[in-house]
């Protein structure tokens, strides 16, 4: 029901230590500082959000069990790339928590200093994506990090930004939900992602266009596991960004049609999913 150029904008979190996480993102990460106002940060590449960080000192960590953010994922334009992207957390001496070849992708996992999940990745051309039957196939085998960071040394490699190039975006953004079903039902028949792969135990992955995912969905938490309290550190909201203004009033007409709660603010329309997670759906500027 999406168009194929639907794709996840903005991560928006809620952080205790602005100063702090805004410099992780930038030293480790690689993002740049697009604004600062206050007590919100936005970083990016070439003047495009990618993360977005409000300052609350008074916010708590969110109970373990609970929904949420499981990891955002940014996507970076090629294997040199995500090399490079291993460099810069070598150099700062940055510990990765995990890393994996996902058949139609290579990644990279970490948490930042409040311990929001990130995945760094590049995705394999989707001429390579293999299917299963009517879904994507994909998997989670070890990466060879040794054999990446080989890309550093190819002469067209030599030489790369010193931070994340243009190009690199929000590629995906993985929650923490309280129901598979209760979620599928949301994100797929009100707001039109398709379903692209099941093959996961207490996973579900959704996506526009034939992508991979971009959404991935888990019940990993437990099945019923309750939103963090109000006034809590993490996942303060996520974007899905649209083509056209068409593709926000069908998705407003159907919300409206089930009785979901939503608000229009800015030419946007925002909404909770039935886990608590914030979702913002908006036409691009420019």
């Amino acid at each position: 029901m999406l168009d194929p150029r639907t794709t996840v904008g903005r991560v928006s979190l809620t952080v205790r230590d602005l100063d702090g996480v805004e410099e992780f993102y930038r030293a480790v990460v690689g993002l740049e500082t697009v604004s600062r106002t206050g007590s919100v940060a936005e970083l990016g590449v070439a003047g495009r959000t990618v993360v977005g960080l409000v300052g609350d000192p008074e916010a708590a960590a969110p109970p373990r069990r609970s929904t949420g953010l499981y990891h955002l994922a940014i996507l970076v334009p090629s294997r040199a790339e995500l090399a490079r992207s291993l460099r810069r957390l070598i150099e700062a001496r940055w510990r990765l928590v995990g890393a994996a070849d996902h058949l139609v992708s290579e990644a990279l996992y970490l948490e930042d200093p409040e311990g929001n999940g990130i995945e760094i990745y590049r995705d394999r051309p989707r001429e390579a994506w293999r299917r299963d039957g009517d879904e994507i196939a994909m998997a989670t085998l070890p990466l060879d990090l040794q054999d990446l960071l080989t890309e550093l040394g190819r002469p067209d490699a030599a030489h790369g930004p010193e931070g994340i190039p243009a190009g690199t975006r929000m590629g995906h953004v993985h929650l923490h939900v309280s129901s598979l079903a209760e979620a599928e039902r949301f994100y797929g028949q009100l707001l039109g992602f398709d379903v692209s792969a099941r093959g996961y135990p207490g996973a579900l992955f959704m996506s526009a266009g034939g992508y991979h995912h971009h959404l991935g969905l888990n019940i990993w938490m437990g099945e019923g596991a309750p939103p963090p309290p109000s006034g809590s550190s993490g996942l303060h909201a996520f974007e899905v960004l649209l083509p056209d203004q068409a593709q926000l009033d069908a998705i407003e007409g159907r919300l409206s049609r089930a009785g979901v709660t939503f608000e229009r603010q800015d030419g946007a329309v925002g909404s909770l999913d039935p886990a608590g997670n914030r979702v913002v759906l908006r036409c691009p500027e420019g």
